[in-house]
């Protein structure tokens, strides 16, 4: 796996984190510099935590993962991006992220439910010959950037974007997996 692809895994797990930013931003339209530090280190920092333990998880069943590794990864992806994909097509919710509210009350559970499809990807990291370090550290950093900037656009565009994010990162996520399988 190259630093593309993770950054290109990076993007597609942060649209979650960037579709209840604009949420975040919407809401708070008088405070964008406080919601956008405060959402970026909670998506980014649980964007970064899930994969670690994903991949400390994974390493305990690693000889079997290994062999398997690009059909692992292609599974999760899949399964991860077509989720993403659904639930961009379907009608209905737009912004439910709890208003404005940025305590850690409100975030921990967002931050939580957000990331918990990048603990998926961390067990197929597992299969890889790669520095999980340098891997979560962009993963996060990405999520940190989307996200704050996701408070920007919804505070400057509302919700046009969120449905169209979240299919964007969903067909990444499968189009990696596709490549992972392939070997490309």
């Amino acid at each position: 796996m190259t630093v593309l692809d993770i950054f290109l895994i990076g993007v597609g797990l942060a649209m979650d984190a960037f579709a209840v930013s604009i949420c975040k931003g919407l809401a708070a339209p008088g405070s964008q510099g406080k919601t956008a530090l405060v959402c970026g280190l909670w998506f980014g920092g649980f964007q970064a935590l899930m994969p670690l333990l994903g991949y400390l998880l994974g390493t305990t069943v690693s000889g079997y993962i290994s062999r398997y590794a690009g059909l692992v990864a292609f599974v999760l992806l899949c399964f991860v991006g077509s989720g993403m994909i659904r639930e961009a097509l379907k009608g209905g919710e737009e912004c439910d992220a709890s208003g404005a509210d940025i305590s850690p009350r409100a975030m921990l559970p967002l931050a939580v439910a957000t990331s918990i499809d990048a603990l998926a990807i961390g067990v197929s990291f597992a299969g890889y010959q790669m520095n999980i370090l340098l891997s979560i550290a962009i993963i996060g950093v990405t999520t940190f950037v989307i996200s704050a900037a996701g408070v920007r656009i919804g505070s400057v565009f509302g919700t046009r974007y969120q449905k169209r994010a979240e299919l964007a990162g969903g067909i990444i996520l499968v189009l990696i997996g596709l490549k992972l399988l392939l070997g490309i």
